[in-house]
């Protein structure tokens, strides 16, 4: 059976807006899920749009999975060595998961070649999981046949009652949720920042940090899945 293999993406960009603050991927949003695929024996790679160093936020070290990570210099340094997407062959990916972190925000939605990647795994039947703000990876992401991914899916993504409460509403350069109507999709959410994970098919979305682990689960669930039904 050959291993399973899904690509992380982390954002490039470190600057909260006009702030003057530093922003990145937020780092559970990362050690949860890949905690996940790593007890599944699913390997883990990644990407940024820059490639690179990619910027860390949200370093926790009351939380024993970022801990765990962060003590793992092998794990360090694929953060700190992320892959262009010019050096990403999607035929290589069983799934790619857009991690959050206010980062992504800027530098995601505008990244072509990412989405033509993450296009490329859907439809050759892959998964495709964000959590958070991952899914600003999700707004511009349209499929061979010219509509958005998330048309007509329900998802779950960082929400505007969130954005207002952690007082961000108007450095961001657009609100997630209303975009991700804008495009097609049904948003579903939970109260601020308790879990929420939907899975719609082939695409498994989480709205805030407590839901990373959720959305890895459930990515492994159907990957899972699809290994048994490549095998019969």
């Amino acid at each position: 059976m050959a291993t399973q293999r899904v690509l992380f993406v982390l954002t490039s960009h470190d600057t909260l807006g006009n702030t003057g603050k530093e922003t990145g991927f937020y780092l559970s949003e990362v050690t949860h899920p890949y905690e996940a695929f790593e007890q599944a024996g699913i390997e883990v790679e990644f990407a940024s749009p820059k490639g690179g160093k990619a910027p860390m936020i949200g370093v926790d070290l009351q939380d024993p999975r970022n801990q765990s990570f962060l003590d793992d210099s092998a794990k360090v340094a694929k953060v700190e060595n992320t892959l262009t997407p010019a050096e990403i062959d999607p035929k290589r990916y069983d799934a790619i998961f857009y991690a959050g972190g206010h980062g992504t925000m800027w530098d995601f939605p505008t990244s072509e070649s990412l989405a033509q990647i993450a296009a490329s795994i859907y439809e050759q039947g892959g998964i495709v999981g964000a959590v958070c703000h991952g899914p600003a990876g999700l707004v511009n992401l349209k499929l061979p046949d010219n509509t958005y991914l998330v048309a007509d899916k329900t998802v779950a993504a960082f929400t505007n009652e969130e954005e207002v409460a952690v007082g961000l509403s108007e450095v961001v350069p657009f609100l997630l949720e209303s975009t991700l109507i804008e495009r097609g999709a049904t948003v579903e959410k939970a109260a601020n920042f308790q879990p929420k994970i939907v899975t719609d098919e082939r695409l498994v979305t989480g709205q805030n940090p407590a839901s990373a682990t959720g959305v890895g689960e459930a990515m492994v669930k159907l990957l899972k899945k699809l290994s048994s039904q490549v095998a019969i």
